[in-house]
């Protein structure tokens, strides 16, 4: 653990400049928590791309099935797949956190097509990479999701877990939950499911799936020097896209 104790404090002043961002002090009513999920959108769809390539790199995922690696990571992945992919919604009606957030973006009154069209034209068979240059959407919005997608597609296994256990882990303050609740109580209704899609995240991301993922990593990397360092390359350069992403979209509010 001596290693990942260096990577929390090398991480340290990024993750702290993420918790205190002004950002969250602009959440101060629904038209501003609109325009943040039009954009924060991208991050929660893009994350699935980084779940499921640890699937496929952690687990058997073809014909016949034969054991593949660690029984604990491919646990910890094969949970949060079901959490994110195979969650309910606040009926109880199975949804995708994506397909949730859409709910939750829909009731709220933010605009949904920029991200929806971006995923149709996946659906419709077009290359990411096409799909994403031809998107109409900003370009730190493109230059985030090229990270998180060319990492996801090209990435060894040690470096994909390094972006998902130290560089994507829920970096929304309890301070953000706070307004949305707030704002709950004078909107009756238009904000109860992004205040459940908020809440229910923490709850899935709580006290397991995070030494799990830390098991994974010393699993992944085990005594190389050379992985370890490469994990933690990464996850700084996910937090410096995902600071980019919140002072892209505090400069919107």
């Amino acid at each position: 653990m001596i290693i990942t104790n260096t990577i929390d404090k090398s991480l340290a002043p990024l993750k702290a400049k993420l918790l205190e961002h002004p950002l969250y002090t602009k959440l101060n009513s629904v038209e501003a928590i609109r325009v943040f999920m039009t954009y924060h959108a991208f991050a929660v769809w893009d994350f699935m791309s980084l779940v499921k390539a640890l699937q496929q790199k952690l687990t058997c995922t073809e014909l016949p099935w034969v054991p593949v690696g660690s029984p604990s990571s491919r646990r910890l992945i094969n949970e949060i797949v079901w959490g994110e992919e195979s969650d309910v919604d606040t009926a109880g009606n199975p949804a995708s956190h994506y397909e949730l957030y859409l709910k939750a973006m829909d009731e709220i009154g933010a605009d949904t097509a920029p991200i929806v069209n971006l995923v149709t034209a996946i659906q419709n068979g077009m290359p990411w990479q096409e799909a994403v240059s031809q998107a109409q959407i900003p370009e730190e919005i493109k230059t985030f999701v090229r990270f998180s997608l060319t990492t996801a597609t090209t990435a060894p296994a040690h470096i994909v877990g390094g972006v998902f256990t130290y560089g994507r882990e829920d970096l929304i303050p309890d301070l953000f939950i706070a307004i949305v609740r707030g704002l709950a109580n004078q909107q009756k209704g238009s904000v109860d499911t992004l205040l459940y899609y908020l809440e229910r995240h923490i709850e899935l991301d709580g006290d397991e799936h995070g030494p799990m993922a830390l098991q994974m990593m010393q699993e992944l990397c085990g005594d190389s020097i050379k992985n370890w360092d490469e994990a933690n390359s990464f996850a700084q350069k996910a937090l410096e896209h995902r600071i980019r992403l919140w002072d892209f979209i505090a400069v919107q509010l």
